[in-house]
């Protein structure tokens, strides 16, 4: 694959996680908004239900895809070259395992 196709690529990952998160963060704020303030057995019924924990899960995924993407970037525009594998690993790590208890705290508020 060219450098042209990688960076098309990444283009297009990042425009369209950014049209979607246009659309979801309204929805996000709206649904987490109103909850600000309420105690912990309230909010956690309320995200029990479906279609809160799952447009909050959604946004935090895509959010947190989306600032991978673009840290990548910053990594490869302004970091050496000798420690770059070191900072994607780093940043990958962080991202994923931040994806990851996203996941299990709605499982686990779910069940």
């Amino acid at each position: 694959m060219s450098a042209s196709n990688s960076g098309t690529g990444h283009f297009l990952e990042m425009t369209i996680s950014s049209v979607v998160l246009i659309v979801l963060m309204p929805i996000f704020i709206g649904i987490v908004g109103p909850k600000i303030g309420e105690d912990f057995e309230a909010v956690t019924a309320y995200f029990a239900k479906p279609v809160p924990a799952i447009v909050t899960a959604l946004t935090l995924i895509i959010t947190l895809l989306h600032f991978k993407s673009g840290v990548t970037t910053l990594i490869e525009d302004y970091v050496s070259s000798s420690s770059r594998k070191v900072w994607f690993t780093f940043t990958a790590v962080v991202s994923y395992l931040s994806i990851a208890i996203v996941i299990f705290t709605f499982i686990r508020i779910a069940l």
